[in-house]
């Protein structure tokens, strides 16, 4: 397993990003993929700056969609941990039971649609391509 860096334990890179995690997120906690990152400082430093960029950003998407995107990603990708924490997050924005049911059955009928269009390796329809 991989070590968990702690703030008394990190060097002063790392307490920098732990510190803008704690300001941007306006809590003192900091989670344990942070503190595995911090392994590898500059990894630590390129992801977070990319989640606060995508995450906690200005954009069209407000805050609770983007967290059940996120979710859908990670169901879809298997990753217990962010489907735990993006969950989370998303409670913390006002998901409740029955929204988390509603992603679930989108998720499992879009992965099952998706694998369908690909073993039958259906074309797209060309009023389609206006992406």
């Amino acid at each position: 397993m991989t070590k968990l860096i702690e703030y008394e334990e990190a060097t002063d890179e790392v307490r920098a990003v732990y510190d803008d995690i704690r300001a941007t997120r306006q809590t003192d906690y900091i989670n344990n993929f942070w503190k595995a990152l911090a392994n590898h400082p500059p990894t630590l430093q390129r992801t977070w700056q990319a989640i606060k960029e995508v995450m906690a950003g200005p954009g069209e998407l407000d805050p609770l969609v983007r967290e059940l995107i996120y979710i859908a990603v990670s169901v879809t990708n298997n990753c217990n941990y962010c489907i735990s924490s993006h969950s989370a997050a998303a409670r913390a924005k006002g998901m409740n039971d029955a929204m988390f049911g509603e992603l679930m059955a989108i998720i499992g009928t879009a992965n099952m649609t998706n694998s369908l269009a690909n073993g039958y390796k259906i074309p797209v329809d060309e009023q389609f391509n206006q992406v």
